[in-house]
């Protein structure tokens, strides 16, 4: 039998208005409906009903990854220095990073991710390729020091996370666990009422080779990601690739230095010379590792940063600054172009490929060059594809315009291969009798993050409207006011409970009946059911949180209806 929950004895206080600081919509309703409360920038109460609702979402993940054969362990969340430091991302992680002492002055962290621990962890316990594959899972609070955590619980400094890690001997055997998350993801957030897409991205600071995101289409979303409306490409807009092709058999004339005073940015030259920005070559320098690189790609586009940063990991990048420039005669700001920057390492978008031409700085004050051709009159040390997407860029699959949306970041899953393995030596006897590298793929599902996104998704401008699977109740049964209309509302309330549905009942002495009605959309269970004008006849009114559509129905109707039966 399933318990009644009576609002009299629930702590939740709803509010009126949004928070002052709420931006979001998921933000300002499970604050405003008394799902969490924030103690700190980043740092969240799970209140009764929003822990029944993260609860609920463990749950199905909780299923589906059983149904996989995987197995939940619980890792420590205080972690040791040493594994991240010998994987690289005691300092990869920088400033993300909860770093801190014991009373020894051991240094320790708050874990962002476990791939070191599970290495080790698998490291100990198997030792031959009997014990593989296995597939282990953890529900654990993460912790990430956010420079700006915003947007309530979608971005926190401390956040409930599903990470699974998959242990093979052969590469065929990681692509059948891979297939496997991925399939089980898909159920995971079909059983949620998630909208998803499943896009190609990049590994990031976790490393390894294949990677895909579950991302869920929301105004709110941190994420952009590309759609072709013409086939099934969709990409992180960080994975888009324009590939390289060679203009051949055009030919150019000499390139020569042309007076631009005042030019110091592309759009005062272009404005200068009357041709389109698209016609220059924007030279960005930045640092990698403290070595200035130079960065080129057509004038009317953005470099995007974290692109470059993704395509030159573990690598530090950053922008150059005033002071980079003293002591380097070789660079004039403002006017560096590609042609005779020999101490400087050039890289460049595919669309700055062999045989264009290009307006571009002379490396000299005050001037520019023109019909400099890449291969020509300078190389290009790398290619790599760098520039901001945009909406309309073409597919790189059939060539239609991409789409651009935005999204929540639901999940994750990578593979990994043998990075972490390498590392910490994971080897297992094989069936020749000899040592055998072990392959990892690597899981995550946000699941304090899909509470947002199921909010920013479901709800409408009376509140939130959880999907049946996760929703704190089945049913929430309102009581208008009179004392009539609330012995009929815990009488039902009981009998739904004994039949094995999750009850909310609304019988609070005092309230109006207005403020109750009000709360019960705001809350969002998916089912209303009130005891109002017609009671003394045995009739209730149900309604539907999603559609609005309204019925009346005798007690035994409605216990009927509401339970299938």
């Amino acid at each position: 039998m399933a318990q009644v929950q009576r609002m009299s004895r629930l702590m939740v206080k709803t509010l009126r208005d949004d928070p002052a600081d709420a931006e979001t919509l998921s933000h300002k309703l499970l604050v405003r409906a008394g799902y969490v409360r924030r103690n700190a920038a980043g740092i969240w109460t799970w209140l009764p009903l929003g822990k029944k609702v993260l609860d609920n979402i463990s749950r199905v993940v909780r299923e589906e990854m059983d149904a996989i054969g995987a197995q939940e362990v619980l890792l420590p969340a205080l972690l040791p220095k040493e594994a991240y430091e010998a994987s690289g991302r005691w300092e990869e992680y920088g400033d993300l990073l909860f770093r801190l002492k014991d009373r020894k002055g051991a240094d320790y962290l708050l874990g962002p991710t476990h791939e070191e621990i599970f290495t080790q962890t698998v490291k100990d316990q198997c030792t031959s390729y009997k014990d593989l594959p296995v597939m282990l899972y953890q529900i654990q609070t993460k912790y990430r020091d956010e420079a700006r955590p915003r947007s309530g619980v979608l971005r926190g400094r401390e956040f409930q996370m599903k990470d699974s890690y998959s242990f093979d001997t052969t590469d065929e055997g990681l692509a059948e666990s891979y297939r496997l998350h991925r399939e089980a993801y898909i159920k995971i957030f079909n059983r949620l009422g998630l909208d998803h897409r499943i896009v190609s991205a990049v590994s990031g600071a976790m490393g390894g080779s294949a990677s895909e995101e579950f991302l869920a289409p929301a105004a709110a979303g941190e994420d952009t990601f590309a759609d072709c409306p013409n086939c099934d490409y969709a990409a992180n807009t960080e994975a888009v690739t324009f590939a390289l092709k060679a203009v051949e058999g055009a030919e150019h004339p000499a390139a020569e230095d042309i007076a631009t005073p005042d030019t110091p940015t592309i759009e005062t030259l272009a404005a200068q010379l009357g041709v389109e920005a698209s016609a220059t070559l924007k030279n960005l320098l930045v640092k990698v590792d403290g070595e200035i690189v130079a960065v080129g790609v057509p004038g009317h586009r953005e470099v995007d940063l974290g692109k470059l940063g993704e395509h030159l990991a573990p690598a530090v990048v950053e922008l150059v600054t005033a002071e980079d420039f003293e002591g380097r005669d070789d660079l004039v700001r403002g006017y560096v172009g590609p042609q005779g920057l020999a101490k400087v390492r050039y890289i460049a978008d595919p669309r700055v490929a062999p045989g264009t031409a290009w307006i571009t700085g002379a490396n000299k004050a005050d001037t520019h060059a023109r019909n400099v051709v890449a291969g020509r009159d300078f190389e290009v040390d790398d290619y790599l594809d760098v520039v901001v997407v945009e909406e309309g860029d073409p597919c790189p699959n059939c060539g239609t315009g991409l789409k651009l949306d935005r999204a929540i970041e639901i999940g994750h899953i990578f593979q990994l291969g043998r990075k972490y393995a390498d590392t910490f030596s994971l080897d297992v006897l094989g069936q020749q009798g000899k040592p055998v590298r072990v392959t990892m793929g690597s899981y995550g599902i946000g699941v304090s993050r899909a509470v947002a996104a199921l909010a920013e998704q479901s709800a409408d401008d009376k509140g939130l409207c959880w999907t049946p699977e996760i929703a704190p109740a089945d049913v929430h049964v309102v009581a208008a006011g009179k004392a009539l209309q609330t012995e009929l509302a815990v009488e039902v309330a009981e009998k739904l409970a004994e039949a094995g549905l999750r009850v909310l009942v609304d019988e609070r002495p005092g309230v109006s009946p207005g403020v109750k009605f009000t709360d019960s959309e705001l809350i969002g269970v998916p089912k209303i059911l009130v005891a109002g004008r017609r009671a003394a006849d045995g009739v209730l009114e149900l309604k539907d949180r999603r559609t609005g559509e309204r019925e009346e129905l005798t007690v035994d109707e409605a216990i009927a209806r509401l339970t299938g039966k």
